[in-house]
């Protein structure tokens, strides 16, 4: 099945050019969206590509009427390669149904790939060079030292359960399991719950 993506930016635009190109082109079902391209929580997008089988052929007028970021583009490329979809785009005539579009997909996902490899080696970079410089990497603790002193000795001595605590430190029970596994040797799910 052929299924079309048309997409403006505003509330003034109208898909309807580009859903009549896209029908005559021979697309079933077109999902219309009113988003800008640069964003990535668009609905009937994220629609479309769940609903996408194989051999189903996501075709747009343009590129751009996809997204207008390139990692974007890539993610949404990596998804048809995973469900085993093409892609068509009618202007810039990219079908990836040809053998030509398909060697056209492959450079994509390797370049997809190499960005990856990419980002992980920046981030291992930056990692590094925080802990050289006596920085610790990751999200800072809920509690002080202090605090979870205070739940430690709240919880052991009876005065609340882990729960009472999680709500009077304003945190999620799981911090008060962790905490409390951590420090008693027992299963987090056990001491989380215990009364």
């Amino acid at each position: 099945m052929q299924i079309g993506y048309a997409r403006v930016s505003t509330d003034d635009q109208d898909t309807a050019a580009h859903v009549a190109t896209l029908k005559a082109a021979g697309c079933e079902r077109i999902y219309r969206e009113k988003a800008s391209g640069g964003r990535w929580d668009r609905p009937e997008l994220h629609r479309l590509l769940d609903q996408l089988r194989k051999s189903d052929v996501l075709v747009v007028w343009k590129l751009n009427r996809l997204s207008r970021s390139l990692r974007d583009v890539l993610t949404i490329m990596e998804r048809l390669v995973e469900a085993k979809a093409g892609f068509r785009s009618l202007t810039e005539a990219i079908d990836t149904t040809t053998p030509a579009g398909r060697m056209m997909m492959q450079t994509v996902g390797a370049f997809a790939e190499f960005e990856r490899a990419m980002l992980k080696e920046r981030a291992k970079a930056g990692l590094d060079a925080a802990r050289q410089d006596g920085r610790i990497a990751g999200r800072r603790p809920k509690l002080s030292a202090q605090q979870q002193a205070e739940i430690k000795k709240m919880v052991s001595e009876g005065r609340q359960t882990a729960a009472d605590a999680a709500r009077l430190f304003k945190i999620h029970p799981a911090t008060v399991s962790r905490l409390l596994a951590r420090d008693l040797g027992s299963s987090p799910r056990k001491s989380a719950y215990a009364k």
